[in-house]
């Protein structure tokens, strides 16, 4: 046995040493690229090559296989296409095929495919025709996704308004030999998820007889929710025609665009021309407030920026095509994901044996899996289509650009809105308008009155009517702004807590809170460094309903509660943002005073830059500062205006590592400085984030300024960048005149941490 088992072990070693020896013989392997030659395509070759070309390169200093380039002219025929591919197969130049992308060219290429046993991979073929793979289309995978996720993007969005009747218009073209539009397709994926049953008018946006207005005057007969498909030029010649038959200022129509691939700069100022008059640019940014554009997502990070202007720099240098303001869209960054794709499908087939012939075994680990690439998180589904993500723009009548409200996540198959953000309805309209008139699309629903008198009468009893209505609203929602500060919804039981002591294990050197809580006593939380061991901590936690909660003391012996403070506590129990800690309430049965917010295990901000243990890369560090400003921003949007005592101690953490501010409001409920001795190196320490606007001041405002607010900000985003402590010198440390803090801790340190701290000869009081 011993004889065999080492004979099998040799075996091993020889094989492993043969395909070691053989992979670097291996030829390149030959990327076949087939698209059109046409620069007026969103998906030229002169667009793609540049990034098929960066894939290859990056992959290749990765250690990866060599890869060889090739491509041809498919002008978009379904003639000359297929005979370019067949062409590269005949002469054995293609391991694998990137395009076609043109639909009439892709069906009989991905049919040829399957049978000469090449995967294809493309950014097009996303109309329905493509969706069922078996027979003919078993190698094909669609790395754009497909129009019908569309469809349930805007199935999602007439849910949400409670729309139901939508009228469909779309370009296609007049000359039938020319097949469909991609415009056609699109929206027949839309028509297919409304149930084939909404109207629909196609036109000839090319053609000079298309009449706008009469379009639009026939969609009016049948919906008020319209989605179009055409170029940027066409939707902003129907809109203009919509604002000339007052359906813009009316409020009472809501208009799509699926413009799935326009650059930045069409999208963000779609309603611009510059060659147009001043008077006609007002107009269309008028009509276009009715406007909700669907684009494909566009990511907004470094690593894509870095690519568009790789990618841009290989197309001038190497293929003189200059992309100006263009952008680079999802078709080509589609093929730069499939290089990446099929080059993991490849390295595991062939680890398990498979041969780069084998394109049924390479297609199935492609499909059904997730790859990081240059867009993020790449899902390809069991069907072999890509998960595509999707933006949802609407216009900012501020800034005057249109700005993202809503994202289809390709993976979660739902529209999120964007945080912050909301769409501004036509007509100065703050509610969506319904999809069916209330006289219908007609008015045959409300005649007018036959006599004037009546009419009149009916107008003004309206009038009384409306009055008496918003009279008795605002009256009722007096008295139920009382009934609601009367009810004192927040206040909470001392008996409905349950007191816990919530623990966790450190590690050596680490820096923490440190709080330990009893029944009948608090011990303030003071962050210190703990000895070089592993300590256990506490913090003043408990249950209420079920959750952990944290319970902040309140060092009041009497607590008054009148109208203000119930109308503060209100205001502050009704504040809910992602970055501000959310309040639930407070109890105030004497001796046990608290206010109850949410638990946050992580610590501080502060407990965070003092670990060491934790490492901060320079984007984490970022985006907590980020988190930190649209929470101040939320914060200086709302009636609380400021915060007053920011600090890295009052920004805490929670189990994303998402940063919440706390400790703002309530401040007749918190400590003053007259509770403080001005000789407390504590107190004056609190006072390192103190703008000296306010310092100087002999009583400031407890509340603060927004001013303020934005000196402690840059206080705290210096302890993000240095994480050395708050205003770190090189060679110079804060403390108080002749003391040794650290010293002091140490001296009344309990290793076991049994019973409270004992510091009764240590003095507490220094000067800076």
């Amino acid at each position: 046995m011993t004889s065999l088992g080492q004979i099998l072990i040799l075996w091993i070693i020889i094989n492993f040493a043969v395909s070691e020896r053989d992979l670097g013989k291996l030829p390149a392997v030959r990327l076949a690229v087939l698209a059109p030659n046409d620069d007026s395509l969103p998906f030229s070759l002169h667009k793609i090559l540049p990034a098929v070309l960066y894939a290859v390169r990056t992959l290749l200093r990765q250690g990866g296989r060599p890869m060889e380039v090739l491509y041809r002219d498919t002008q978009c025929s379904s003639t000359y296409g297929p005979l370019a591919a067949f062409s590269l197969y005949e002469a054995g130049l293609a391991d694998i095929l990137l395009g076609p992308l043109c639909p009439y060219v892709l069906a009989p290429v991905a049919r040829y495919s399957s049978v000469w046993g090449l995967p294809i991979l493309t950014a097009g073929g996303q109309n329905d025709n493509f969706d069922h793979k078996e027979p003919h289309y078993r190698l094909l995978t669609r790395m754009n996704g497909s129009y019908s996720q569309i469809g349930t993007i805007v199935l999602q969005v007439l849910a949400k308004f409670n729309w139901k009747v939508v009228a469909l218009l779309f370009h296609n073209y007049e000359d039938r030999t020319r097949g469909n539009s991609n415009c056609y397709f699109t929206l027949g994926a839309v028509f297919t998820a409304l149930g084939k049953k909404s109207f629909h008018r196609g036109f000839d946006e090319s053609s000079p007889n298309t009449d706008y207005s009469k379009l639009l005057k026939e969609v009016s007969l049948h919906s008020r929710i319209i989605v179009m498909c055409a170029s940027p030029d066409t939707i902003r010649e129907i809109l203009l025609a919509a604002e000339d038959l007052g359906m813009i200022k009316s409020g009472e129509y809501v208009f799509f665009s699926i413009e799935l691939f326009t650059s930045k700069v069409d999208s963000q100022r779609p309603w611009f021309r510059k060659n147009d008059t001043d008077e006609k640019n007002e107009r269309a940014k008028l009509a276009y407030e009715a406007l909700l554009t669907v684009t494909a997502r566009i990511p907004d990070t470094e690593e894509y920026k870095n690519f568009s202007r790789e990618v841009k720099e290989i197309a001038w240098k190497e293929f003189k095509f200059n992309y100006g303001q263009e952008e680079v869209n999802t078709f080509v960054t589609a093929f730069h994901e499939a290089v990446l794709l099929y080059s993991l499908a490849l390295n595991e087939t062939l680890a398990e044996g498979y041969t780069i012939s084998n394109g049924s075994i390479i297609i199935q680990k492609m499909w059904n899996r997730t790859f990081y690439g240059i867009t993020g998180n790449v899902t390809i589904d069991e069907n072999g289509d890509r998960d595509a993500d999707y933006s949802i723009l609407d216009l900012n009548p501020d800034t005057e650009n249109f700005e993202v409200v809503a994202n289809y996540i390709g993976t979660e198959k739902q529209v999120v809105d964007e945080p912050g953000k909301q769409i501004h309805w036509a007509g100065n309209r703050e509610d969506p308008p319904p999809d069916t008139p209330k006289c219908g699309y007609d008015n045959s629903n409300c005649p007018e009155p036959k006599d004037k008198t009546l009419n009149d009468v009916t107008v003004v009893l309206s009038v009384i009517v409306v009055c008496l209505l918003l009279g008795s609203a605002a009256i009722y929602r007096h008295y139920r702004r009382e009934a609601q500060l009367a009810s004192m919804t927040w206040k909470i039981k001392w008996e409905d807590i349950t007191v816990s002591t919530v623990s966790k294990k450190m590690r050596p050197g680490s820096r923490i809170s440190l709080t330990r809580i009893s029944l009948t006593s608090i011990v303030s939380a003071e962050t210190m460094p703990l000895l070089d061991m592993g300590q256990q901590i506490f913090t003043n936690t408990g249950f209420y309903k079920g959750t952990v909660v944290f319970l902040k003391p309140i060092h009041k012996s009497r607590i008054e509660i009148n109208r203000p403070l119930l109308l503060e506590i209100k205001m502050i129990k009704d504040l809910q943002h992602n970055h501000v800690v959310r309040f639930i309430g407070a109890v105030v049965e004497y001796p046990h005073c608290y206010l109850v917010t949410e638990y946050f295990p992580r610590g501080s901000l502060q407990d965070i830059l003092d670990n060491e243990q934790i490492k901060l890369d320079w984007m984490f560090r970022v985006s907590l500062m980020h988190d930190l400003v649209k929470g101040m921003a939320y914060l200086h949007s709302t009636d609380i205006r400021s915060h007053g005592n920011l600090k890295s101690s009052n920004c805490l953490v929670d189990s994303r590592f998402a940063l919440k501010i706390t400790d703002f409001g309530l401040h007749s409920l918190r400590s003053t400085d007259e509770d403080e001795q001005l000789d407390n190196y504590v107190f004056w320490k609190r006072k390192l984030w103190t703008s000296p606007e306010l310092l100087r001041m002999p009583n400031p405002p407890p509340e603060g300024t927004p001013k303020g607010d934005v000196y402690a900000f840059a206080i705290i985003a210096h302890e993000i960048v240095i994480r050395k402590g708050v205003f770190y010198l090189a060679g110079l440390q804060l403390t108080p005149k002749g003391k040794n803090p650290h010293a002091s801790v140490n001296m009344c340190w309990s290793a076991t941490l049994n019973g409270l701290f004992s510091c009764a000869g240590v003095s507490s009081g220094s000067e800076l």
